[in-house]
């Protein structure tokens, strides 16, 4: 199967210490077949340092959570 990969931003998740993160904007490479999104690691670095140093976030938001039983 050919995987086309296009640059575009992403909007990444993360559950981390018990919270939910997002992270807006952030450059991937996107599989256009899959969907499947690759990150540089620089890229990955940045998210590690943003949530590590305690940034304050642009915005909070609140989610439901639901449990699927």
């Amino acid at each position: 199967m050919k995987e086309t990969l296009i640059e575009m931003e992403v909007t990444y998740t993360l559950e981390f210490g018990g919270k939910f993160y997002i992270v807006e904007h952030v450059p991937a490479r996107v599989c256009q077949e899959t969907g499947e999104q690759f990150f540089a690691p620089e890229t990955v670095e940045r998210i590690q340092a943003l949530l590590k140093g305690q940034a304050k976030p642009s915005r909070i938001v609140e989610t439901p959570v639901y449990e699927y039983s």
